[in-house]
């Protein structure tokens, strides 16, 4: 999945925070279910869609499974994040400069 497909992910809220929670520890489904206001059916459809977009695994432990944040997937996010970052001051240096050769004229 392409950055972009990760941010569209990320376009929800609940999907933000399941985010949030994998960042700070690995969960089950029930363990996300019981610190979110959303049923375990709507959390396993948000895994599923984060899963596809390659912001978490999973993997089975007995008869759970355990979610975690997938560091290639955020990290794609964030390179992606930071060349626009890179672009945006590039731009914005390209103007300073601009306008400051029109103020010396």
């Amino acid at each position: 999945m392409t950055a972009a497909g990760a941010l569209d992910a990320l376009g929800d809220a609940t999907r933000r925070e399941i985010v949030g929670l994998l960042a700070r520890r690995p969960s089950s489904v029930q363990e996300l279910a019981d610190r979110l206001p959303v049923s375990r059916p709507a959390v396993s459809q948000h895994l599923r869609v984060l899963h596809a977009a390659a912001l978490v695994t999973a993997a089975a432990h007995g008869t759970r499974r355990v979610y975690r944040l997938d560091p290639a997937g955020a990290a794609a996010v964030r390179d992606y994040l930071d060349r626009m970052w890179d672009t945006a001051l590039d731009s914005f240096e390209a103007y300073v400069a601009a306008s400051t050769s029109k103020e010396d004229r």
